[in-house]
C-alpha cells in the first residue's frame, strides 16, 4: 500500500526500519523523506557536540501529509527537530514548515516510560508497545479560566514531551531503542552538568 506524495512519487506506507542504525545520520538517511533539513537544523544545533542517543518517528497524515520528528539528546541538552507538510491551500504544493526546538536537560523534572508486555502460552513476555514521557519545568499554555489537572482553575499545566512506538508502528526494534533513548535520559536527568 503506497500514499501519493506531493512531489507525485509514492510513499510506502510502512516505512524504513531505522533501529538497525547508530549513527544519527545514517538512521535518519534511511527513515526520514527529508533527512537534508533534518541534518542541517540539527547540525547547526550540535555543532559537533557527541550525540549520546536520539529517536525518530515519522507517520501520514490524511491532512497535512508527512510529519518526521528527530529528538537528539547530548548530554546537557535534548534537541527536538520537526518537519511536516503544510495543508493543502495553506502554501504552494510541496511546502513544508521545519522547527528545531532545544530544551535543557536540567529543565527536565520527570521521565517516565510504560511498556506493555504480551504473554504467550507457555513463552516469555514480550513488549508490544512502550510509551515515554518527559515532564519539563516550563508551563504549557492553558485556556484563561480552565480548571487545571488538580481542579484549579488556572488552566496552567507543566509542559511535557511523549513518545511512542509498538509493534504495528515501528516494530521491536524501535521499540528498544525507545527504551534504551528513554534510560539514557533517565540517567542523565537531575545529574549536575560538567
Amino acid at each position: 500500500m503506497s500514499r501519493p506524495t506531493f512531489g507525485g512519487g509514492d510513499l510506502p506506507a510502512v516505512f524504513p526500519d531505522w533501529s538497525p542504525y547508530q549513527e544519527l545520520e545514517s538512521a535518519a538517511r534511511a527513515y526520514l523523506r527529508d533527512p537534508e533539513v533534518a541534518l542541517e537544523a540539527l547540525g547547526g544545533v550540535l555543532r559537533g557536540a557527541t550525540v549520546m542517543g536520539f529517536t525518530l518517528e515519522r507517520f501520514v497524515n490524511e491532512v497535512n501529509g508527512v510529519w518526521q520528528e528527530v529528538v537528539v539528546c547530548d548530554g546537557s541538552r535534548l534537541i527536538l527537530w520537526h518537519g511536516e507538510d503544510v495543508p493543502p491551500g495553506e502554501g504552494p504544493p510541496g511546502s513544508m514548515t521545519s522547527s528545531l526546538r532545544v530544551v535543557p536537560l536540567s529543565s527536565v523534572t520527570e521521565v517516565g516510560c510504560r511498556r506493555r508486555l504480551t504473554r504467550t502460552p507457555g513463552g516469555p513476555a514480550r513488549v508490544d508497545s512502550i510509551d515515554v514521557y518527559l515532564l519539563l519545568s516550563s508551563l504549557d499554555e492553558g485556556t484563561p479560566g480552565g480548571a487545571g489537572a488538580d481542579g484549579d482553575d488556572t488552566g496552567m499545566r507543566h509542559d511535557a514531551l511523549r513518545f511512542g512506538k509498538t509493534l504495528d508502528d515501528g516494530g521491536a526494534g524501535q521499540i528498544a531503542r525507545l527504551e534504551e533513548f528513554a534510560r539514557l535520559l533517565a540517567s542523565v536527568v537531575g545529574r549536575p552538568m560538567l
